[in-house]
C-alpha cells in the first residue's frame, strides 16, 4: 500500500502542518520514552515495550504532522515511513524498527508475549527513532 491508496482509503488525511501538533507529539514521545525507561528499569518488561512503541509512534506522527498528514491507523505510519526511505529521506533500518516496535507492542498487549531481551530491545532502538524522528522532514 503507498500513501495515494491509504488516502483513498481514509487511512490517511491530508491536514495543514501545525507547529502546535508537532509540538505535542513530540513531548509526548519524550514522555512516553522516558516512562519505557524507568519501566524497564523496573523490570516491568511489558509496559516497557508498551511506552517504547508509544514514544516511536508520537515521534514518527510529529511527522506526519510536519509532511501534512494525520493518520487514522497506525499502519498508515508506517506506510509514510517507507514512502521517506524510497526518497532517501530515511533509512530504512528505521522502518524495520517501527514496524518490529509495533509487532512486539501487539505481541505484549494481546499475546502477553514479552520478555526482558525484547524489552531492552525496544527501549534501545526506540531512542534512537526518536532522535531520528526530530530530524525528519529534512
Amino acid at each position: 500500500m503507498d500513501i495515494e491508496e491509504c488516502i483513498e482509503k481514509r487511512y490517511l488525511l491530508r491536514e495543514k502542518p501545525s507547529k502546535d501538533l508537532i509540538d505535542k507529539e513530540l513531548a509526548e514521545a519524550d514522555y512516553d520514552l522516558s516512562k519505557a525507561t524507568k519501566r524497564f528499569a523496573e523490570q516491568d518488561f511489558k509496559w516497557a515495550i508498551v511506552a517504547s512503541y508509544y514514544a516511536m509512534f508520537h515521534s514518527a506522527r510529529a511527522v506526519l504532522f510536519k509532511l501534512g498528514y494525520r493518520e487514522k491507523r497506525h499502519f498508515a505510519v508506517a506506510v509514510v515511513l517507507e514512502n521517506l526511505n524510497k526518497e532517501g529521506l530515511l533509512e530504512k533500518r528505521f522502518v524495520d524498527s517501527f514496524k518490529a516496535a509495533m509487532s512486539s507492542r501487539e505481541d505484549a498487549d494481546y499475546n502477553y508475549t514479552y520478555s526482558e531481551d525484547s524489552a531492552r530491545h525496544i527501549v534501545g532502538i526506540a531512542e534512537g527513532f526518536v532522535k531520528q524522528m526530530r530530524l525528519l522532514p529534512r
